[in-house]
């Protein structure tokens, strides 16, 4: 999917946002809007790009821009290019507090990038370790602080959250992948590995990291509901064992942050004679109903 690598781009381009360039005074009004309009998504080597053009190339620029970022070519319509503008009119609306250029703050360019959170919190008389009015913005696993430090009313993003940006826009990006594409890619990748317990007896280990999981937003935890389905086929292609399992699971804040950099992970035992077989592995999200598929050779 195109549209993928720029997800890294995109999280450097709200790090770097703050320090963008004055705009160039030789662009005519629909340059110069274009620009304003996609600072938050255009990257640098594209900007300077797109500067570096003579006028009447600019245009061209313009449309192939949007073109490259369009999820379905095959359509009228160009669902980036029209979410994207809602965003920023959404964020306008949204965050009327800063004189009229609230998209341009923080809170605007996150919202930008990535969406409306799951779960806002706001809190006024500070939060945890903060004693400022604070907000909490949570996508899945991720959770997003705003500060208003000077109590202006002007909600910046704290260091540690800016980071990870860039983390939570690879996830969308990968949740995204398969709807966009019509190709069976991974919703959420996972690992397969085997071990031998027995002559006979084999234990299939399934493991996806924590932080590659999207979670839910329930009260004031999370939750995750996987179901795993395996099919075993012989040298004939028979299918000769099948079996499925569901694993709902609950998460409160702390114990999701605790499981950072971990692997949430099932095993499935078999029992199988000597001879050559193949394992068919779906994962499901039973949120969304995505779901994955891997196939393995094993011989027992």
């Amino acid at each position: 999917m195109r549209i993928k690598g720029l997800s890294l781009a995109l999280g450097l381009a709200f790090l770097l946002a703050c320090s963008a360039g004055r705009m160039p005074k030789n662009l005519n009004p629909e340059e110069q809007e274009f620009l304003s309009t996609v600072r938050f998504i255009i990257t640098g080597k594209e900007r300077k790009a797109f500067l570096a053009l003579p006028p009447s190339e600019r245009s061209r620029f313009i449309e192939e821009f949007w073109q490259s970022r369009d999820p379905d070519p095959t359509t009228e319509l160009n669902e980036y290019k029209v979410e994207h503008l809602g965003r920023i009119a959404e964020a306008k609306h949204l965050f009327t507090e800063a004189a009229g250029t609230g998209w341009l703050t923080d809170r605007g360019r996150v919202y930008i990038l990535l969406g409306p959170p799951e779960q806002r919190e706001q809190y006024p008389q500070g939060y945890f370790n903060f004693t400022r009015p604070i907000e909490l913005w949570r996508y899945g696993f991720y959770e997003l602080y705003f500060i208003d430090s000077r109590l202006n009313g002007n909600f910046e993003l704290v260091p540690e959250s800016a980071q990870l940006i860039s983390e939570i826009n690879v996830a969308q990006m990968s949740l995204r992948s398969r709807s966009t594409t019509g190709e069976e890619k991974a919703v959420v990748d996972f690992n397969v590995d085997v071990r031998k317990t027995s002559e006979r007896e084999r234990v299939v280990r399934v493991s996806i990291p924590y932080e590659k999981i999207w979670f839910s937003a329930e009260g004031t935890g999370f939750s995750a509901n996987l179901e795993l389905i395996w099919e075993v086929y012989d040298a004939a292609d028979k299918k000769i064992q099948e079996g499925s399992k569901k694993f709902p699971f609950s998460l409160t804040r702390d114990q999701l942050k605790d499981q950072r950099g971990k692997e949430w992970s099932a095993e499935i035992p078999l029992d199988l004679g000597p001879g050559d077989y193949q394992i068919a592995l779906t994962m499901k999200n039973l949120t969304d109903q995505k779901e994955v598929r891997k196939r393995i050779k094993l011989t027992v």
